[in-house]
């Protein structure tokens, strides 16, 4: 698993999520008048606005977006937002064998459309309302050719979508995998059809395994998480946030009744999949429950837990279990993600959170008996030594059951070798977004992640703006040489507010870019050293351009580069192999000139990096000319640059006679005049 998103009753992504847990909240509230159905609890865990959605973002007009279930929408958003948390650039999957496996169970949005009738219908409203396009819309949208299937088995819908997701990439039909659940809660039917099975909870609230449990209470929200083969993950450098050890799916084949669960095919899908994993009940540390609340379910999970994994630990060493449905509602076809999603974040943390709502166990459960424990306060993740090891369970109404073993990150292995070091005064960071509103929202939440984070490396997150978010064409770039600097100009940017060390704007014409190369008065000493020393790619040209002087020059380019840099014999090839040097350092980011345009040694330089000359014949060109103005030309005159329009200057010179003259106009206010040094003095 190498990145996560999520939408939640309280939380509006993984860290938050993780504050909600972590702090033990409970997000269910009473619901608002407009979202309520008759007859059902009045409480659910919802999230505040399912209505909205950024359509021109994803290329969706408005009358389709009108027309689409808005859990394709939240798919979508999802989707895009767990590459971004991969440092995956969604533009760069394009094409591949990317698998995309969605979670849904309900058509709540189908059924208000269909009840408008026929003139309510559009023909958006085939693709719009078929619970088939979840995943279909978001390989379209990213231009995924892996397998691309949405999933229903009930309420495991979410977890078995992991377990296929993790053997399409076992078999390698997929590279990758984007894999999630959604549940929103758009119109009374469902809520509805789940108060007359009888499952809802009359007090609404999950009572996980307590005497007061009567039900379940809804929540609505999703998660999506991007999948990978660790050893390509490994390979490609990504953050292993943890890994899927083994998984395994069931079903309970005929029992008392179709909704009623079976504690012997419970008990096989864990001992399964913790077999295919290669773990032992002593080595688990957490198991995250299905744990509805519901008076015949949780006495089932228990028995089945206690049978599997309870028994064969140390004597002392009950099983810790929990249940997020006690934080944000029973999420249905998006519970088991969830619950994933709230195991890794745990190992992550090395924490394991509360369990709400649990006071007295019920009768029906006797945790001792069966070795487990209800976690109730936040606690250090229990075991040392070893990479958290846990179980996530997912049953389904109809009888399909899931079960995962999660390891989390081990935060003792080695971190892979770090790249040649960034050297640089100023650091920048680059942000962008298809609308100035939406730029302003980018660093609303850059500055929100930088309070989180104080600790925050500045050339760190510069680096991950650069290279892992897609660049946009409204932009801005925030300059600074400390993290105050640059987070007080991303805070200016978040408030629309001007600040000295921002720059914004939005690129014009062609994305093609020009390569200017300048003349002579564009040197410094030791330009391009510290780049040589940081970017080998700008050293190796570098060595080639002194190569290629050698046999014109007396002099070693390094040294004269150290140096002062006071003659033109000097400072013309010199600032030839810069130029050329950087040309190819811009050209190994990827940005290739369109067009390119020099003066003087620059339309050398031009010309190389074009093609029109080989290295070694610009090489000669720009040596022996500059020996031809350095030694035979030099001191019969001088030029001085004067940053005044052209007109002005002849009106200044024009009382010099034949001792001055205009001899180029560079610009509009900047103008070159030539002749006897003691008339330019």
């Amino acid at each position: 698993m190498i990145g996560v998103a999520c939408r939640l009753p309280g939380a509006d992504g993984p860290d938050a999520f993780w504050e909600l847990l972590r702090t033990g909240r409970d997000a269910v509230r009473e619901l608002p008048a407009g979202r309520r159905t008759e007859g059902a609890p009045a409480v659910a865990g919802y999230l505040d606005r399912i209505d909205t959605f950024d359509a021109e973002f994803f290329g969706i007009s408005p009358r389709e977006a009108a027309a689409t279930d808005p859990q394709q929408r939240l798919l979508l958003e999802l989707g895009w937002e767990a590459l971004e948390n991969a440092g995956t650039l969604p533009a760069g999957l394009r094409g591949s064998r990317t698998a995309v496996l969605a979670a849904a169970i309900w058509d709540d949005y189908a059924e208000l459309t269909h009840g408008g009738g026929p003139d309510a219908l559009t023909h958006h409203s085939f693709t719009g309302t078929r619970r088939a396009m979840l995943a279909n819309r978001l390989s379209h949208t990213l231009g995924l050719t892996g397998p691309s299937l949405t999933v229903d088995t009930g309420q495991s819908s979410s977890l078995v979508a992991v377990h296929l997701a993790c053997e399409l990439l076992r078999k390698n039909e997929a590279t990758t995998a984007l894999v999630g659940g959604v549940n929103l809660i758009a119109g009374p039917g469902s809520t509805a059809a789940s108060q007359r099975m009888g499952g809802l909870s009359p007090t609404g609230r999950c009572h996980t395994f307590d005497e007061r449990a009567d039900g379940y209470v809804r929540g609505e929200g999703g998660a999506v998480l991007v999948l990978k083969p660790l050893d390509l993950a490994r390979a490609d450098g990504d953050r292993v946030l943890g890994v899927i050890r083994g998984s395994a799916v069931n079903n309970d084949g005929g029992g008392d009744a179709l909704g009623v669960p079976r504690r012997e095919t419970q008990e096989d899908v864990l001992r399964l999949a913790h077999r295919r994993a290669g773990t032992v009940p002593a080595d688990l540390h957490y198991v995250e429950l299905h744990g509805t609340g519901t008076p015949v379910g949780d006495p089932v999970e228990a028995a089945a837990l206690g049978a599997a994994l309870g028994t064969g630990r140390p004597d002392g060493d009950p099983l810790t279990v929990g249940s997020v449905k006690t934080n944000i509602g029973h999420l249905e076809g998006a519970a088991g993600i969830v619950g994933l999603l709230k195991v890794l974040l745990s190992a992550g943390h090395r924490q394991v959170p509360p369990t709400l709502h649990h006071a007295t166990p019920n009768p029906r459960i006797p945790l001792d008996a069966l070795n487990l424990r209800v976690q109730t306060d936040l606690t250090p993740w229990p075991g040392t030594g070893r990479p958290p090891l846990a179980g996530v369970s997912s049953f389904g109404l109809g009888g399909t059951n899931c079960h995962v073993v999660v390891e989390g990150p081990d935060l003792a292995e080695p971190a892979a070798e770090p790249g040649p070091a960034l050297v640089a005064d100023r650091v920048l960071w680059p942000l962008s977004a298809t609308s100035p509103a939406a730029l302003r929202a980018q660093a609303a939440r850059l500055r929100d992640h930088l309070a989180r984070h104080p600790d925050a490396a500045p050339a760190e997150v510069g680096h991950s703006l650069a290279t892992t978010r897609t660049a946009f064409r409204h932009r801005a770039v925030a300059c600074g040489d400390d993290l105050g600097r640059l987070t007080a100009a991303v805070t200016a940017l978040a408030e629309d507010l001007p600040d000295p060390d921002l720059v914004m704007g939005a690129p014009a014409g062609s994305p093609s870019p020009v390569f200017v190369f300048p003349g002579q008065g564009a040197q410094w000493s030791r330009m391009g050293l510290e780049l040589a020393d940081a970017f080998p790619v700008f050293d190796d040209a570098l060595r080639e351009c002194a190569a290629a002087l050698a046999p014109f020059v007396g002099w070693d380019l390094r040294v004269e580069l150290a140096g002062g840099l006071g003659r033109v014999d000097v400072v013309q090839p010199v600032s030839w192999a810069v130029m050329v040097s950087l040309a190819r350092l811009w050209e190994s980011f990827g940005v290739s000139p369109a067009a390119v345009v020099g003066h003087s040694q620059g339309e050398i330089a031009a010309a190389v990096v074009a093609g029109a000359l080989s290295l070694e014949d610009g090489a000669r060109i720009v040596a022996e000319r500059s020996r031809v103005i350095g030694e035979r030309l030099a001191g019969r005159g001088g030029m001085a640059s004067v940053a005044l329009p052209a007109e002005t200057v002849r009106e200044r010179v024009a009382g010099f006679g034949e001792r001055l003259a205009v001899a180029a106009v560079n610009g509009p206010s900047s103008t070159v005049v030539s002749g006897e040094p003691t008339a330019l003095d």
